[in-house]
């Protein structure tokens, strides 16, 4: 066939948790690249600006809401976007929730809500997409995994393990579906400064110990996290499935930084 580069024109992707932080940022860099994209999430007024900032970049988008923990709120997404383009050929899923706490302190309510969004919400976006690729015989999955998927985080163990079990999922979906031509894999974002998480990070203990840890001495650019993305959704990547592919200025490969 040839190397078909990473242009993804005529390429409909579907973009969940696409209205804000890292999931717009990927998002507009999947419609940069070409692709008609959908960001959506839980809420309204986000979801109809990022269509928006797809629209203004020339490609077409539509506004639909989708709630991870909710199965037929995921096959809603689903039709509509079939309806409209006919197919789903990227689903980037990056919807994720955390909350810090004393592991002795974390409540049952909180320690389900991140496994149900996080780890549950990805296996439901990636079932109800996953069958329409399989049927298809083509289909690219991208899911947000992060350092916690790898590291011990300090105070966020529910967050950690639904990452892990991210990183887990997206191994054993990327070895069940690589006979229908479904690759599943998954980006490793290192720390990243976002509106989000500055006040953490800003001027305190633990943005300190990240700096420290990176190599790079520095926090990443959500833009830095768009070509790995795009390599993922592409042709390029067409021999590429249960991946992990890091993004993090060294700091899973740092043992001793000076």
């Amino acid at each position: 066939m040839g190397y078909q580069g990473l242009d993804l024109t005529s390429r409909t992707a579907v973009v969940i948790g696409g209205t804000s932080g890292i999931g717009l940022a990927l998002a507009k860099g999947l419609a940069e690249a070409g692709a008609n994209v959908v960001p959506t999430g839980r809420r309204v007024p986000l979801i109809h600006s990022a269509a928006e900032e797809i629209k203004n970049l020339g490609r077409k988008t539509l506004a639909v809401p989708c709630d991870v923990t909710n199965g037929a709120s995921l096959e809603g997404l689903l039709q509509a976007v079939t309806k409209e383009f006919g197919v789903v050929d990227i689903l980037l899923n990056a919807a994720g929730t955390t909350k810090r706490s004393a592991t002795l302190e974390v409540t049952p309510e909180d320690w389900d809500l991140i496994l149900e969004t996080n780890l549950s919400g990805t296996l439901r976006a990636c079932q109800v997409f996953g069958r329409h690729m399989i049927d298809r015989a083509y289909g690219r999955i991208i899911n947000v995994a992060s350092l916690g998927s790898v590291l011990g985080l300090y105070e966020v163990a529910a967050y950690c393990a639904s990452k892990a079990g991210v990183a887990a999922l997206t191994k054993s979906l990327a070895v069940e579906w690589a006979r229908y031509g479904v690759c599943v894999n998954a980006i490793i974002p290192g720390v990243f400064r976002t509106d989000l998480n500055k006040r953490l990070l800003d001027n305190t203990p633990r943005g300190e110990e990240f700096l420290m840890r990176t190599p790079m001495r520095r926090f990443g650019r959500v833009d830095e996290l768009i070509g790995a993305t795009v390599f993922l959704a592409s042709e390029s990547a067409g021999f590429v499935t249960g991946h992990l592919l890091a993004v993090d200025g060294g700091i899973l490969a740092s043992g001793v930084n000076q």
